[in-house]
């Protein structure tokens, strides 16, 4: 019989069989008629399943047959129970023969059990008569691991379940371009300009039960939304710190999952230096394209771990972690164009350019917007950071805008703990550096909103007006002022 891959835990319980090596004491023996098991740290449905019984007396269980919960089964070359029991005799409870024979013993039974759920972290198995007993539990939790512990039970025991389980946190890194020259820590949410390359790591710790297993399985699932662009160019998978040859995992595209790709390790085991407590890595970029969503909505990017989840399992039973999320924000501001010399009304004719300051002192351009028959003029996908607003072309008969300056600053949880997206994103703001301008925040919808305004130039004097009149007594002037010239060097000349 195949083992489920929801096997849990699986432990061959002896209880009173001298046939083991296991001693006793005396008064347990004469005082319990059935006996019990209580399991710590249990997880969901236990079942106990009598692989022999026998008759007791004292420390020793003789006259040792198949029990009712299996099929009577082959092992070492016999299927005498008495045999088989006088072959396990003096084996360390953890040792390959045992596990063997608890193995094999677990994919001979039948329907035959007794059943215990866990309760309050623990589980009681009651009512056992002398014998030995193979122990599974069929109702594995999402992300929980197996436990290969064999133990030997001679009365009633308490035992602590060893099953153990890796690590897994998804993590990405974030920059204001404006401020910083190197990324953040990793963290759990950053803000980006669209177009920029944003660096991500799936993180996974080998479980501390590594050696139980004869292979072991080792997969990262990463789904992104619509609004990133994952580069698999920039993949990285590392060891311990150490990068490693891309001949050692599988890089999966294919979303035959749903996932946007997936690293996976068919056998860990293959790499020599992997160990209990080794750090395996997944270092890449995504590019924030432009179906990014603006707003305190972000665009997440999530991923688990699946791994081997059952030591007893040969055919590969496999959990998986959670899901962890990470998101990214991107804002946009909105410039409504308005004439001062007519109550603010809209404006047309007029064209943008919007700069970004960056560290170095150099600027990064982001978009030119034209908008001629219109008066609105949207700049999407903005990170945090200092930005220069310029009018290129300025309505006609207007005077052109001097260059503005202002700073997008956010604020957001860089460790997010919930599920909800829309809690991530505390506050946005958009504070006038030079010039003039006053945005409107809306964290909803990620948007900052000012309108600018335009005046007219001076108007000419017209023909006939008090121009005209200037120009006419300029001329008068210049005119009397040739005739004393010539009056004057006339006289002169007669003097000489």
């Amino acid at each position: 019989m195949k083992l489920t891959k929801k096997v849990l835990a699986l432990s061959l319980s002896l209880a009173m069989a001298s046939a083991m090596g296991v001693t006793t004491y005396a008064s347990d023996v004469s005082t319990a008629a059935t006996y019990s098991i209580t399991i710590n740290n249990a997880m969901g449905k236990y079942k106990a399943y009598q692989v022999f019984e026998g008759d007791l007396t004292t420390n020793v269980l003789s006259n040792v047959r198949w029990g009712d919960g299996v099929t009577p089964f082959e092992y070492g070359g016999t299927d005498d129970a008495a045999e088989i029991a006088k072959k396990l005799e003096g084996e360390d409870n953890d040792s390959d023969a045992v596990k063997s024979f608890a193995s094999l013993a677990a994919s001979r039974v039948n329907d035959n059990c007794t059943e215990v759920t866990a309760s309050g972290g623990a589980a009681q198995i009651t009512n056992l008569a002398p014998g030995y007993y193979v122990i599974l539990n069929s109702d594995v939790a999402d992300g929980e691991a197996i436990s290969r512990y064999i133990l030997q039970v001679t009365k009633n025991q308490t035992i602590n379940n060893k099953a153990a389980k890796p690590e897994f946190e998804k993590k990405i890194k974030d920059i204001n371009d404006t401020t910083d020259i190197e990324y953040s820590d990793w963290q759990d949410s950053a803000d980006y300009d669209i177009g920029d390359k944003i660096p991500f790591q799936l993180k996974g710790t080998v479980a501390s039960d590594y050696s139980e297993y004869d292979e072991y399985y080792f997969a990262f699932h990463d789904v992104e939304e619509k609004g990133l662009t994952f580069d698999e160019s920039t993949v990285e998978v590392s060891v311990d710190g150490a990068k490693i040859a891309s001949n050692l995992y599988k890089l999966k595209t294919s979303n035959t999952d749903k996932c946007t790709f997936e690293v996976v390790f068919a056998d860990l085991k293959t790499i020599g230096s992997v160990h209990a407590g080794s750090v395996i890595t997944v270092d890449y970029k995504s590019t924030l394209n432009s179906n990014a969503v603006l707003g305190e909505e972000g665009n997440v990017n999530k991923a688990k771990l699946e791994y081997s989840n059952n030591p007893n399992d040969s055919q590969g039973g496999k959990g998986s972690t959670p899901w962890d999320n990470v998101i990214v924000f991107t804002y946009k501001v909105v410039i409504n164009k308005v004439d001062g010399d007519n109550n603010n009304a809209p404006l047309s004719g007029a064209e943008f350019t919007l700069n970004k300051k960056l560290k170095d002192g150099s600027t990064k351009d982001i978009a030119v917007v034209k908008n001629t028959a219109g008066t609105k003029f949207t700049f999407s996908g903005l990170d945090d950071g200092d930005y220069v607003l310029t009018e290129t072309t300025t309505p006609s008969g207007y005077n052109t805008i001097a260059p503005i300056t202002f700073k997008v600053t956010a604020a957001h949880d860089i460790v997010w703990t919930t599920q909800k997206r829309d809690d991530v994103l505390t506050s946005l703001s958009g504070n006038k550096v030079e010039g003039e301008i006053t945005l409107v925040a809306d964290k909803k919808e990620g948007s900052l909103t000012s309108d600018v305004v335009n005046k007219s130039g001076s108007t000419l004097p017209s023909t006939g007006g008090i121009g005209t009149t200037i120009f006419y007594v300029v001329g008068v002037i210049l005119m009397l002022g040739a005739g004393v010239l010539l009056v004057t060097k006339k006289r002169m000349s007669a003097n000489r």
